[in-house]
């Protein structure tokens, strides 16, 4: 059974800068296309970014412009989402979701998915 799991969440200012990692288990990993995505209070789940296989190539919601890098190291067995400049909107439940296949930015493609992480922008 493959599982991901999330992990380097916290409380963090604004402005600040925080990396989420998301390792996984069951499965080669370089089978596997990674996204992440959040969920904060009140409002729908949204895709934040998304990587494929490889690493080579990977996409991002356009209301995060420049502010998010997603990454990943396929011999850690990890992907990375690296934010910057973060704002108290950013607060949310982060969620890495995986699936078998090539990278999809649509939530609904994704079947693997972890527990969460939550990040908290607050002063």
């Amino acid at each position: 059974q493959v599982q991901v799991v999330e992990s380097g969440g916290g409380l963090v200012q604004p402005g600040g800068s925080l990396r989420l990692s998301c390792t996984a288990s069951g499965a080669r990993f370089d089978t596997l296309s990674v996204g992440w995505f959040r969920q904060a209070p009140g409002k729908e789940r949204e895709g934040v970014a998304y990587i494929t296989r490889t690493g080579t190539s990977a996409a991002y919601s356009p209301s995060l412009p420049g502010r998010f890098t997603i990454s990943r190291d396929n011999v850690k067995k990890a992907v990375y989402l690296q934010m910057n400049s973060l704002e108290p909107e950013d607060t949310a439940m982060y969620y890495c979701a995986a699936r078998i296949g090539s990278m999809s930015t649509k939530q609904y493609d994704y079947d693997i998915w972890g527990q969460g992480t939550q990040v908290t922008v607050s002063s």
